[in-house]
């Protein structure tokens, strides 16, 4: 694999180019905003600057409704630079796991130690109606596929940071927390695959978010994982799953989403 082409040589040129935009020396924490959470990136911080995210190399315009697709700059009031990656490419949509996770090894190679990685999630708990949001505690990763490469061992244990659960926890003590399973989509689940993934300890599903915990791991990253829940799972809600309910849920819940990113930032 050339130096061009090579997904860790891509987000160093994508990293420099960041910080050279924008004159900033480092990035310290990262945010990707999923499906819903687009809505809650105003008002976080200081303005630094903003650029579409497929001006910047490695990356490609989200092709999913609900996502925005820009790379936002702020700085918290705290004084720490944040990056706010408005869009993700999903897995499903064929370009292979490297492009799903080169927001992750951008931020990294910018300098992040911090990612908070959010989405939209059906809920398998009657409890969850739309527009809750869950901490993932622990992830199930149903994609068959993997960032990593060769012979790269890494420590999943605590794939997602009790420190960052607790800080979470701070801005919100009513969060709840549950198991994240991550199909390959672009589908939604049928009944009978979300009473599996209820089997085997899972309490949301979605199509995002697995992969990219992995690869924020490899790069030593702690990882505070978020799902919006926007709509009951397959078999569970009484109307049949639409993408509209994941747009409708994330604006409605977009004021409370915001004062979590914003509560969070002043303590990450």
């Amino acid at each position: 694999m050339s130096a061009e082409t090579d997904p860790k040589t891509l987000a160093d040129q994508a990293a420099k180019t960041i910080l050279d935009r924008f004159g900033v020396a480092s990035i310290d924490v990262a945010l990707v905003l999923g499906s819903g959470w687009s809505g809650a990136a105003s008002g976080l911080g200081q303005w630094i600057g903003e650029c579409e995210l497929a001006d910047l190399p490695g990356f490609a315009k989200p092709v999913v409704v609900g996502h925005g697709g820009q790379l936002v700059l702020i700085r918290t009031g705290t004084g720490r630079t944040a990056a706010l990656f408005t869009g993700r490419t999903h897995f499903y949509e064929g370009r292979g796991v490297a492009p799903v996770v080169h927001g992750v090894r951008t931020a990294a190679a910018a300098g992040a130690r911090t990612i908070v990685l959010t989405n939209g999630c059906g809920g398998l708990n009657p409890a969850w109606g739309p527009g809750t949001p869950v901490l993932i505690r622990d992830h199930i990763n149903l994609t068959s596929a993997t960032p990593l490469e060769g012979a790269t061992f890494i420590d999943l244990t605590d794939a997602y940071a009790p420190r960052l659960r607790e800080l979470a926890r701070e801005v919100d003590p009513t969060l709840d927390e549950g198991v994240y399973v991550q199909f390959r989509g672009p589908q939604y689940e049928t009944p009978a695959e979300v009473m599996m993934a209820k089997a085997i300890g899972g309490d949301l599903v979605g199509m995002s978010t697995t992969l990219e915990t992995i690869a924020a791991r490899e790069a030593g990253m702690d990882v505070l994982g978020i799902s919006l829940v926007t709509n009951a799972a397959a078999g569970i809600s009484p109307t049949p799953l639409e993408h509209g309910e994941v747009i409708a849920a994330g604006k409605a819940a977009a004021p409370r989403l915001r004062g979590l990113l914003a509560g969070l930032l002043e303590r990450l």
